[in-house]
């Protein structure tokens, strides 16, 4: 594949990044247009990098982050949805969220896009998990069995902004805290101190609840195999705190942006319903 297709191939993908970090269309594609002509004067400019798809996005940071006004939406036209909150995030954090988690990047590829060493990558993605959730801070249930994991996860949520409402040990303290207070996301294992399933556990909240979900497990292959709710996250033993950080707040955002279609959706459908029967 020549370097042109493999450039027009991610240009959707580019466009998509470009909006979600300066907060409008127009102005993440004034971006892009910037991004090809740099790349039209210097075709050789990929080279460098170890893929061409990690050459476009450093490119694009380049002249990103070369424009003093980057981390404000452009006066006059629409921006992002008020709940989805990503222009209130400094621009370097938000540029490592959302190249991890909108974008899909590896840590490495994404710490070669920010040229940046993997622990200056993963600080800014912590950072960015503490900015988003002072913008859509929730309440968290943990279903964990293993008292020392449980209580890392507990510190790193409570820092990240959130508020623990318990931590649940089998099948049936989960769904009695549920019952007390209805979470916003759930961290949960699988495998429980009882020999009781937090999957199990999970989708019989689900039946009644809606809110996100992430497994934390070291039985990824359980999840795989067995009744999973969807939307989930997937994080395996051993993990580090950094990805838990950073899945936390993809799985956040991304929620509140489904919900939002959802709902969008339902009123368009509602709207044309009246529109059929009068």
């Amino acid at each position: 594949m020549s370097t042109s297709q493999a450039v027009l191939q991610q240009l959707p993908f580019l466009r998509r990044y470009a909006r979600a970090l300066s907060g409008s269309q127009s102005s993440g594609d004034a971006y892009v247009a910037a991004t090809l002509e740099a790349l039209i004067a210097n075709p050789q400019v990929l080279d460098s990098a170890s893929s061409s798809r990690v050459g476009l996005y450093r490119l694009f940071t380049k002249i990103w982050n070369s424009v003093p006004v980057n981390g404000k939406p452009e006066a006059g036209v629409a921006v992002l949805p008020p709940e989805q909150h990503l222009t209130q995030i400094t621009p370097r954090p938000r540029q490592a969220f959302l190249l991890v988690a909108l974008e899909g990047f590896s840590e490495e590829d994404a710490a070669e896009i920010l040229d940046c060493d993997l622990a200056t990558l993963r600080g800014l993605v912590e950072e960015s998990g503490r900015e988003l959730a002072a913008e859509i801070a929730t309440d968290v249930l943990i279903i964990e069995d293993e008292p020392f994991i449980a209580m890392d996860i507990e510190t790193l949520v409570e820092s990240l902004g959130h508020n623990v409402i318990g931590i649940a040990r089998t099948h049936a303290e989960a769904l009695a805290l549920a019952r007390k207070k209805r979470p916003g996301l759930i961290l949960a294992d699988i495998q429980l101190a009882d020999g009781t399933s937090g999957l199990d556990a999970v989708n019989e909240l689900l039946s009644s609840i809606e809110v996100p979900v992430i497994f934390i497990t070291a039985f990824p292959e359980r999840f795989l195999t067995g009744q999973r709710p969807e939307p989930a996250f997937l994080i395996a033993k051993p993990f580090q705190l950094a990805v838990v950080s950073a899945v936390i707040s993809q799985a956040l955002f991304f929620g509140r942006k489904a919900r939002k279609r959802e709902r969008t959706n339902e009123r368009r459908a509602t709207v044309e319903s009246g529109f059929r029967s009068g």
